[in-house]
């Protein structure tokens, strides 16, 4: 039995031509065929917009996804611009609430834009924001914010040759769900203690009322096994040597030039999913998204527009060389 009958409870096998049919409440619908399969997930080549439509309602635990910012240049792998953002994304959004558990949540990876020829941002990712709640019906949840220390200096005419900017190095994380009370659990990503941490509890600390009005008390010194993360997530992407891009270059691919960290998508699958779980990345370039959901044994299902991509992307499920 496939990786979707777990979900369903329903007869979904791969025929001899491996395309996958579903009949969900005695409802044939047939999705196209995977590109490829693994044990917990499969990749499909096709628009998102459409392949969403074929999952039955309250389908998927988790939508984890970056999809095309809109910058001021036009990229290989599309992107709309910031003033036409809003409509294009909307359509996607109204599909991925409806296939979301009630407990389900949606986190979208955005990136900033400068308006065109102006040294001034634009408020898109606020602008949708705003329509993803007002509209569409999501809860924000939390925000987060994913600072990559190694974004290069952009845009050079702002930053670098009149110096009038400086460097932009966070995306903003919008953390959604379905409803108020999504699945998570904190303690599924601690981080270590800090030197001072572990001293405390180790020497102990004399509960009293901090200058600021908190009231530190014995509870305090009590070892979780780790601290509580912040919503400033971390995550370089720096990645020059890995299995994946020396298999893109081996098969002359080229590979996906906005690779998601593999450290972001384990945060938020470990936060927000349990084993078994189904992850949905609808804009999945190299498929990071259903790499680590495969190694965290969750079961995924990821799209992808470009073929390229998709032939890519395999290579990180093969052993390294």
């Amino acid at each position: 039995m496939c990786f979707l009958c777990y979900k369903l409870n329903l007869v979904a096998t791969y025929d001899n031509s491996q395309i996958l049919i579903i009949e969900p409440f005695n409802s044939p619908s047939i999705i196209e065929k995977p590109y490829y399969t693994q044990e917990y997930g499969a990749i499909y080549l096709g628009d998102s917009s459409k392949l969403v439509k074929s999952f039955p309602d309250n389908y998927i635990d988790l939508i984890l996804t970056s999809p095309p910012f809109p910058l001021g240049r036009k990229k290989e792998y599309g992107n709309e611009s910031a003033e036409k953002y809003i409509e294009w994304f909307l359509p996607f959004a109204y599909e991925f609430k409806r296939v979301l558990t009630d407990t389900g949540s949606f986190v979208l990876d955005l990136g900033g834009t400068y308006l065109p020829g102006n040294p001034t941002r634009s408020i898109y990712q606020y602008e949708l924001l705003v329509k993803l709640c007002k509209e569409v019906g999501f809860y924000l949840a939390q925000e987060f914010y994913h600072y990559n220390p190694a974004r290069l200096p952009t845009p050079a005419e702002w930053v670098t040759i009149r110096r009038i900017r400086v460097k932009d190095s966070v995306n903003i994380v919008w953390w959604l769900s379905k409803t108020p009370n999504p699945c998570a659990d904190n303690r599924k990503v601690l981080k270590p203690y800090s030197d001072s941490m572990k001293h405390l509890l180790k020497n102990g600390y004399k509960a009293k009322l901090r200058p600021s009005g908190h009231d530190i008390s014995n509870k305090f010194q009590k070892d979780n096994q780790g601290a509580i993360p912040p919503n400033l997530l971390q995550f370089s992407n720096t990645e020059s040597n890995t299995p994946y891009l020396k298999r893109c270059k081996k098969a002359d691919i080229k590979p996906h030039p906005a690779r998601f960290p593999q450290g972001f998508a384990e945060f938020f699958i470990k936060f927000l999913t349990d084993e078994g779980d189904m992850v949905l990345d609808p804009f999945a370039g190299s498929n990071t998204t259903g790499f680590v959901a495969e190694r965290l044994q969750r079961r995924w299902i990821s799209f992808e527009l470009n073929e390229d991509y998709v032939i890519g992307s395999r290579y990180r499920f093969e052993e390294t060389d």
